[in-house]
């Protein structure tokens, strides 16, 4: 009997061994091939079983496998899967997924898509499943609300209308860049998200980057960088059809599909979705009709060419004039109230309104050199058709403080078009007295992007290259309707052909071209010291150039008609490093300093050819940051530290010189301080429950009065002087306070719960600080408040395909607000208020 038992015990023993020795270890990173960017989340599975891990914050796994050989298989959202074989304990390394978009690798460098604990930047990163999950009928950069030192609103509630600003500042100093393309306008720095509407159809990856940002290239990045990264050619066969409705008489539907890659290396991606509907605000119906083409060509090992097209053709009616409080909540409508509409004959017509089409087409070249070397270059295109709505003739549109007007349906009612159309028929040879028009802003954009990227050694590489820009705008004025007249007569300043009587398409007021060029080189150096010591420094220098055509303010005979081109410097320069102190925590710094070129409008100031600010003053710019990051299987969390330094915002003024020529006088001094502090993190609080949130404290004021300063003529006689009492003021425009906290509660597997509140404080009315020439009171404080919203989303198998239900409501409790006010008081500024409770319903099915 003991024999037996000590048998039995030596066998137990040795079969215990057996299957210890069977398990091996195996060890990685994983890296997005190209641009070694860790991917944490994606699925490490040993194949034929359910044994599996998940790669944490920085990419690394650690999988102790159930037999001594075999293949495990990693999988990730938007990339190849891969499968490697194994025997026995092994470190993998370096293992690089490839995107399952061809081409996307290339995008991101032209880009300048920071890597998380790496580029010692400022970065929220928002993924295309969460754009789709989120954004329903909102504006697509509402998408980025719940991000911190972001403020973005609907201003008037038409489609398209929305503006975002960064860390306090407009969207003139916030670089939007799509696929690494600068799309701020070449005149002002606007951006004008009505142009890009259906972006959100076709993002891949949407990045902030705060401050200074990543850019190599010379780009108006004073609160930060929004860099859309859109969808390139996805890499199986496949594609999807999607519909929505919503709140009033929203609809949306599309479709895409990609071929996959074929034999030969070609791929493609189409999609388009078309959008309309009556909108929250009265009068603000759209229409839109979005597109997306990508064409991808891997010709060889050494060159890849892909070829993008995309924009959306729309219309849609605004409300463009702010209105007093009292006004909203007199009018029967409420927040809804907008004077900027009417009927006539029966159908609903704007007196404002937007229309635009701008097809932006790309061609991207990736050439791999050597191992150690490539070369990555767009060009590009843009053609934008369009403009806004308005008034030509007698403005007959508004009313009185009680809401009354002859040309209105009853008190704050509609405009009472008909009643024009009678007065314009009735007027006869005389023609109309008021008519509408369009005030048309058409271009035509080139640019060449090329990058060159090389590695000096194993820690060194240097990236170097060329950034041209070549842009026309056309503007100018031209009727859109008559309302029953049979010509518009008008006595104004064009000097070619006046007081003609105009047709409906016949320019009138003003027609001029703004030529700009633009020229840069950049150059940045990246040093790995290890993989935990970072940095890089960087440094663009450009040359701005500006001329102005004008066809109706000077004869064609005229030398004035077209002015000379005028020159402006810009540079930048910035440096930054990050160093990780272990696993969980790395901490950051940044520090950089530029030199704004003045825009168009600070060169010709009057909108004439003859009052010129050539010698305007660069705007100057320095900030510094510090950053500190947690990362653990639970917890990943942001600290940031920051500090803003803008010095002689443009202020002008105009005079004559005693032989009567123009000249103008920069004056300097005009300065504001930007800085705060913001918090934002992601817990795993069970596999199933994900919170979410942050917290951005900022204190942005005017810097200093600027007084008693003396405008000389050349004679030095005094002309004047110029006051500006803004010191400790507060900036306008951006809630300097926002909070949010989210859930997102994944009920099954296929099911998700999502609840969103954010908290918007601190919030000042916008205003003019060249207006502010006396002492006086800081800006309207306007009321605080917060927003609620959710989201249910459930996948299911209909048939052989993969289908989604989304339900979302914005605003669930239905809160009034005002977003935006302009200078005033509680009773005397001008405001648009937030929208209240919207809905929304999506379907869609991948096949």
């Amino acid at each position: 009997m003991k024999k037996t038992a000590n048998y039995l015990l030596l066998t137990v023993a040795l079969l215990f061994s057996t299957v210890i020795m069977a398990q091996s270890t195996i060890t990685g990173t994983l890296v997005e091939q190209g641009i070694d960017m860790p991917l944490p989340g994606a699925n490490v599975l040993e194949k034929g079983t359910t044994n599996g891990v998940v790669t944490d914050f920085d990419g690394n796994f650690t999988l102790k496998t159930k037999s001594d050989s075999g293949e495990i298989v990693i999988t990730y959202v938007g990339y190849t899967s891969k499968t490697i074989p194994f025997s026995g304990s092994a470190s993998l390394g370096r293992v690089m997924l490839a995107p399952s978009q061809v081409g996307l690798e290339t995008v991101q460098i032209i880009a300048s898509v920071a890597v998380d604990r790496k580029t010692p930047v400022a970065v929220s990163t928002i993924k295309s499943a969460d754009i789709e999950l989120k954004l329903g009928t909102q504006e697509f950069p509402e998408i980025l609300k719940s991000t911190p030192g972001i403020y973005t609103t609907k201003t008037g509630g038409g489609y398209g209308d929305a503006k975002t600003r960064i860390r306090g500042f407009q969207s003139e100093n916030v670089a939007v860049m799509i696929n690494g393309i600068p799309v701020n306008d070449m005149e002002n720095g606007a951006v004008y998200w009505s142009n890009w509407a259906g972006l959100g159809d076709v993002t891949s990856t949407m990045q902030v980057q705060r401050g200074l940002g990543a850019s190599k290239v010379a780009v108006p990045s004073i609160g930060g960088t929004i860099n859309v990264i859109t969808k390139t050619t996805d890499v199986e066969e496949g594609g999807s059809v999607f519909t929505s409705i919503a709140n009033d008489g929203y609809e949306k539907y599309g479709l895409t599909y990609s071929t996959g890659v074929n034999d030969k290396g070609f791929a493609a991606t189409v999609s388009a979705a078309q959008t309309s509907g009556n909108g929250y605000v009265d009068g603000t119906e759209f229409t839109g009709v979005s597109y997306f083409i990508n064409l991808s060509k891997e010709i060889n090992d050494f060159h890849k060419i892909s070829f993008t097209a995309f924009g959306s053709k729309q219309r849609h009616g605004q409300r463009q004039n702010r209105q007093l409080i009292s006004t909203f909540e007199n009018s029967e409508r409420g927040r809804k109230f907008n004077a900027d509409w009417g009927y006539k004959n029966g159908q609903v017509t704007h007196q404002e309104d937007n229309f635009y089409n701008k097809p932006q087409m790309s061609l991207n070249h990736y050439w791999t050199l050597s191992d150690k070397t490539s070369v990555s270059t767009v060009a590009y295109a843009s053609f934008g058709s369009g403009g806004g709505g308005g008034t030509a003739g007698d403005n007959k549109f508004g009313f009185d403080n009680t809401g009354y007007s002859d040309y209105r349906d009853g008190l704050y009612g509609t405009i009472d078009f008909d009643k024009i159309v009678d007065e314009n028929i009735a007027n006869g040879a005389n023609g109309s007295t008021t008519a509408l028009r369009a005030s048309r802003n058409d271009h035509n954009w080139y640019g060449l992007l090329s990058t060159l990227k090389t590695d000096l050694s194993d820690d060194l590489v240097l990236l170097t290259g060329l950034d041209y820009r070549n842009y026309k705008g056309i503007h100018f004025s031209e009727v859109t309707d008559l309302l029953g007249g049979q010509f518009l007569l008008e006595d104004d300043d064009v000097v070619n052909n006046p007081n003609q009587a105009l047709k409906v398409g016949d320019k009138r007021s003003y027609y001029n071209d703004g030529l700009v060029g633009w020229l840069g080189v950049f150059g940045q150096l990246e040093y790995d010291v290890n993989e935990n010591f970072n940095t890089f420094l960087s440094a663009a220098i450009s040359n701005t150039s500006y001329k102005r055509v004008d066809y109706f303010g000077y004869l064609d005979s005229d030398s004035l008609q077209e002015t000379d081109r005028y020159n402006f410097l810009g540079f930048s320069t910035k440096g930054g490093a990050n160093y990780r102190l272990d696993n969980n925590h790395n901490v950051f710094m940044n520090i950089g300093y530029f030199e704004k070129a003045a825009d168009f409008d600070a060169v010709f100031q009057e909108f004439d050819n003859e009052h010129i600010n050539e010698n305007a003053e660069n705007q100057k710019i320095f900030s510094f940051e510090l950053g500190y990051g947690f990362r653990s299987d639970k917890l990943t969390a942001n600290v940031n530290l920051y500090r803003t330094t803008w010095k002689d915002r443009t202020e002008t003024a105009s005079f004559q010189q005693p032989d009567g020529t123009n000249a103008f006088a920069n004056i300097l001094g005009v300065n504001a301080i930007h800085q705060g502090v913001e918090v934002d993190f992601i817990y795993k609080a069970t596999d199933k429950l994900n919170v979410t949130g942050m917290m951005s404290l900022g204190d942005w004021r005017w810097d200093n009065n600027v007084t008693d300063v003396q405008i000389l003529d050349e004679d030095q006689n005094l002309i004047s002087t110029v006051d500006l009492f803004i010191e400790d003021l507060h900036v306008g425009d951006a809630a300097q306070t926002t909070l949010a906290l989210g859930l997102n509660y994944k009920l099954t597997p296929d099911t998700r719960v999502v609840l969103d509140y954010n908290y918007f404080g601190d919030l000042y009315a916008d205003y003019d600080p060249s207006d502010r020439g006396e002492p006086g009171d800081d800006a309207w404080k306007l009321p605080d408040y917060g927003l609620f919203d959710a989201v249910v989303s459930h996948g299911f198998k209909f048939g052989p395909f993969d289908a989604t239900l989304t339900g979302r409501i914005n605003n669930v409790f239905d809160t009034e607000y005002v977003t935006d006010a302009f200078d005033g008081t509680a009773d005397t500024a001008l405001v648009y208020f937030g929208t209240g409770r919207t809905f929304s319903i999506g379907a869609k099915l991948k096949f």
